[in-house]
């Protein structure tokens, strides 16, 4: 009889905190929907914020700043490129492509949160500026570097191929 009580304790626990953990991740994966600050901002990529948590080729500091990408060709080459590149990434979906720019959202794996990834060919073509920036939270333990150094070495084998 103390048998069947202590059963029906433990599976009342366990189905309790698999409700916390259900609802714990659908209000994370609902903060990480929210759309951050992205676009252009007096002609080129928005600064990132003082957290940890993006990384632009515009940005000098050591936290922050990232090269830019290179390729050969023109504007619309580098474009050609980037969408290209982005269909070969996984968890990738094109937001806006509005001439020389283009801001493509990145799905987490496990948690899908939402990460933004903004890029701006220069005029004439040969360099792309790139913002990458999470939605939610404050460090990013290198993911955002990590993504736009897979971005460099998908584009420099698409170049490759030319």
């Amino acid at each position: 009889m103390w048998r069947r009580a202590n059963s029906r304790g433990t599976r009342a626990r366990s189905a309790f905190v698999i409700v916390m953990f259900v609802l714990i991740t659908l209000s994370l994966g609902g903060c990480a929907t929210r759309m951050a600050k992205s676009g252009l901002e007096n002609g080129t990529l928005r600064p990132c914020p003082e957290s940890p948590n993006c990384v632009s080729s515009l940005s000098s500091d050591a936290v922050h700043g990232i090269e830019a990408l290179t390729y050969k060709g023109d504007e619309a080459e580098g474009m050609r490129l980037l969408k290209e590149a982005m269909e070969q990434l996984p968890r990738t979906s094109i937001v806006t492509e509005e001439g020389r720019y283009l801001h493509v959202e990145f799905t987490t794996r496990i948690m899908r949160f939402v990460d933004d990834v903004e890029f701006l060919i220069a005029p004439g073509g040969g360099r792309i500026d790139v913002r990458s920036a999470l939605r939610v939270g404050y460090g990013d333990m290198g993911a955002n570097r990590k993504r736009v150094e897979e971005i460099r070495a998908v584009l420099a084998e698409l170049s490759q191929q030319q």
